[in-house]
């Protein structure tokens, strides 16, 4: 298969129909073995399939967010736009605490509460279907960042690359291509030829069981590895690259990603191999100084003593589970952005790559819940 066949597979999330619609989504937690579609018609049930990684990764996540919002709102009762004003923001809540780390779902429903902010007119129900066209341009938008992304990047992958990723930072990840897999998929495209080595990301295992379905299907070669191998393969000399995705960027580069993100960070470090991370702009958090100020969700031990139904740590026995670690700036080599490359990743870089809004603020503001 190729690049092109990811084009013929089930968007990983989207909107059908018009305002009476549902929100379809890919069941990433039945791959590989199943493809499923979850239909999901009202905004409890789509909080649950965030909280239970059906619809995972911080762009998809964001977009999930912004279509919840319309779900939480299209029956609201309301009578007036202030009315409305007042059910978008409890949904915004309500969403907001479905997971804590991952910054563009906070990002989006910032957006969607000024959309509904800024509305003009006396229609109750024209902001409702205004909403929904919000939504559907977070999603397209992310769409076309993930695919410049993807070229801002590529020339970091020649032919002959050996190029380690960890956790799922690809099509199911965003509206579709990715972030760290973008720059593989155009490099694909391109016509290079690499080699890619996917953690297997414990203890929910997003690289073997989502990464490498992605990578295999689009014809790209990939290994999966055990996340404790990556050590050995760059003294094997077999990784000249590593590229991830975040979920977090603090105003000073720090970086929240996939728990394990930070080990590979020091062993790339180590063996003076190059660490990149790949992301949207809407994932930095200009509100949070530093990596030591993100919140990281800790997630149900049994996803550690019961790993898909089996018991693999004693009943007795505690397990901690953060779902994140923080990698320091200082380990990154460059951020890829859909505005350009980060690098080195400082804070003065990183607000003359992505801008600054009048009055010195940064260019993404967040607003907690």
């Amino acid at each position: 298969m190729t690049t092109a066949t990811l084009q013929n597979l089930p968007r990983t999330i989207e909107w059908v129909g018009d305002l009476s619609g549902h929100v379809a989504l890919i069941d990433q937690t039945l791959l590989p073995e199943h493809l499923a579609i979850v239909q999901c018609h009202d905004v409890q049930t789509l909080w649950q399939a965030i909280r239970r990684l059906q619809v995972r990764g911080a762009p998809a996540l964001g977009i999930a967010a912004a279509m919840g919002v319309v779900l939480g709102v299209r029956s609201s009762r309301a009578a007036t736009v202030e009315e409305l004003r007042a059910d978008i923001d409890g949904v915004c809540a309500y969403l907001g605490g479905a997971r804590p780390t991952a910054v563009n779902l906070f990002w989006a429903l910032d957006r969607m509460r000024a959309w509904g902010a800024a509305w003009g007119r006396a229609a109750v129900d024209g902001l409702k279907l205004s909403l929904l066209e919000e939504a559907r341009r977070i999603r397209d938008e992310d769409a076309a960042t993930c695919r410049a992304i993807g070229c801002a990047g590529a020339h970091l992958i020649r032919d002959g690359t050996g190029v380690l990723t960890h956790c799922n930072a690809g099509w199911l990840a965003t509206a579709e291509f990715g972030t760290a897999l973008a720059l593989m998929y155009t490099a694909h495209e391109a016509g290079r030829r690499f080699h890619v080595y996917a953690d297997e990301t414990r203890p929910l295992l997003q690289g073997s069981r989502l990464t490498a379905w992605e990578l295999s299907r689009a014809g790209i070669d990939v290994t999966v590895v055990c996340d404790n191998m990556a050590g050995l393969l760059m003294r094997q000399g077999k990784i000249d690259l590593v590229v991830t995705g975040a979920d977090r960027i603090a105003a000073n580069g720090d970086v929240a990603n996939k728990v394990g993100t930070y080990s590979v960070a020091v062993l790339a470090e180590a063996h003076r191999i190059p660490f990149y991370v790949a992301a949207p702009s809407s994932t930095f958090d200009s509100q949070t100084p530093s990596g030591d100020r993100i919140p990281i969700e800790e997630r149900d031990a049994e996803e550690v003593r019961r790993g898909f139904g089996r018991l693999t740590v004693p009943a007795d026995v505690p397990c901690f589970n953060p779902a994140f670690d923080v990698t320091p700036a200082r380990l990154i080599r460059g951020i890829v952005t859909e505005r350009g490359m980060i690098e080195p990743v400082q804070r003065d870089r990183i607000d003359a790559v992505l801008g600054k809004e009048p009055g010195g603020r940064g260019h993404h503001t967040l607003r907690r819940e």
